[in-house]
């Protein structure tokens, strides 16, 4: 029980910072968080286990055919972060894993936006989890159906460059991966 639930900690942390990315590619726009998700997906002795981000707020401009003038800003809370179970989402507030008393919330900032084919886009900008900031580029699939456009996209983040699973936690050899691939799909109303 004790490795099961560092190894969701360790997902979330990495949740927020996938959703951030992912938001990012998100423009002229309104997103539905009641259609969309985000999930974090690392692996506990080489099991995967998947938990998702329940509350964030976005700014998001984005327009398909001008991409490059686009950007978003994403916030996400970190304390929203569910596996499931009361405990774990407890266990992940904690010191070693998010921290959420000190560090009570993911961001991502984007820099650029670049075709990259067809209906897709590299999204690029500041990720910051737990008070450690990384560049990251995040491939995004935008699809449009009617006045909605989905967001579609994961990117793998190491756990270990934002602090997360610190301590006992922070041996990547056998119990928790350093891994954590973050997957989203964002419902958005075209403005």
């Amino acid at each position: 029980m004790k490795h099961a639930k560092f190894s969701r900690w360790l997902l979330a942390g990495v949740s927020a910072a996938s959703l951030v990315a992912a938001v990012s590619a998100f423009g002229q726009a309104q997103v539905d968080t009641a259609k969309s998700t985000v999930t974090a997906t690392s692996k506990q002795m080489n099991v995967p286990v998947e938990g998702k981000f329940k509350k964030f707020t976005a700014q998001l401009d984005f327009d398909p055919a001008k991409p490059a003038a686009g950007n978003a800003n994403i916030t996400i809370d970190t304390s929203s972060y569910d596996l499931g179970d009361d405990s774990y989402n407890k266990q992940a507030t904690d010191k070693d894993w998010f921290d959420t008393a000190h560090f009570p919330t993911a961001t991502f900032t984007s820099t650029a936006i670049a075709p990259a084919g067809d209906t897709k886009f590299n999204v690029s900008g500041k990720l910051t989890i737990k008070g450690k900031s990384q560049n990251v580029t995040v491939p995004v699939t935008v699809t449009n159906q009617g006045a909605t456009q989905t967001f579609d996209g994961s990117l793998p983040i190491k756990r270990t460059q934002f602090d997360v699973g610190s301590g006992e936690w922070k041996d990547t050899s056998s119990v928790v991966a350093d891994e954590v691939v973050i997957k989203f799909r964002l419902v958005a109303t075209k403005k």
